[in-house]
């Protein structure tokens, strides 16, 4: 029996084979679960075409998590998707514009930093209230983060968005707990995925990584962060809520 073996799931993020989201589908489906997926405008043919690649087929609705209409239908879509309920719900969504990043930080203007900070953190509470009418007692809802306890170079508005989603989290565990429901985090070192290439100067975020994690780190390889979040979403941490798992060669605990 597989580690997810039952489970439905809804998982944000896929949009290409080399998304950390698209690996953690593919594992969910691989350990027994259904998975069913989200994406919107001009993505959403292109998440389509990147479901087909998964070991089995995936539906796709439609959900901006910006969007108030797209939020409230949530619920219906998933339905209509096939799945009367929901066992887990993974959030892999964060955009900050090229302003408020890559050494622009004291530059950034109120408009932008709110755009991050919309899409990057409330979309958390965002999707966990619209998929709350599905959520089984015992679902897991995670999300994946950038170790937000640090100013990182060029990271600038993002990170303050990430610090402001991994409270969210934590808020949101304590809310949810009396359902049944757990909120953790995975916080995963730099994967060159298409979100991280479009950080201005990102590979010095990456630059040393390998070098400094006692495990060692592949920038180029999603799946142990992927493997992180599916253990996450089975039933194997019943009692583990509001926590941040690191997935970053122990990098998180060395100084310099």
């Amino acid at each position: 029996m597989g580690l997810l073996e039952g489970k439905k799931l809804l998982i944000t993020g896929v949009l290409t084979d080399g998304s950390i989201a698209f690996h953690v589908a593919r594992l969910a489906q691989e350990e027994g679960a259904t998975v069913v997926l989200t994406s919107f405008g001009r993505q959403f043919r292109l998440t389509q075409a990147i479901a087909r690649r998964l070991p089995a087929p995936a539906e796709v609705v439609q959900l901006d998590v910006t969007d108030a209409e797209d939020l409230a239908a949530l619920a219906d879509r998933v339905r209509e998707a096939g799945l009367d309920s929901l066992d887990g719900v993974v959030h892999s969504i964060g955009f900050a514009p090229q302003s408020v990043m890559g050494g622009n930080f004291l530059a950034g203007e109120w408009d932008d930093v709110a755009t991050a900070l919309h899409v990057s953190a409330y979309s958390l509470k965002s999707l966990a209230v619209a998929a709350q009418p599905l959520l089984s007692r015992g679902a897991s809802i995670v999300g994946l983060t950038f170790d937000a306890s640090f100013a990182w170079p060029v990271y600038d508005w993002m990170g303050v968005a990430k610090a402001a989603f991994e409270s969210t989290a934590r808020y949101l565990a304590r809310d949810l707990g009396p359902s049944g429901v757990r909120v953790n985090l995975v916080s995963a070192g730099p994967i060159r995925t298409t979100a991280a290439k479009s950080i201005p100067g990102f590979e010095t975020m990456e630059g040393g990584w390998p070098e400094r994690a006692p495990l060692g780190w592949d920038v180029s390889n999603p799946e142990p962060t992927a493997r992180a979040v599916a253990a996450l979403l089975s039933d194997w941490f019943p009692a583990t809520t509001a926590e941040i798992v690191h997935v970053d060669g122990g990098v998180h605990a060395m100084g310099l």
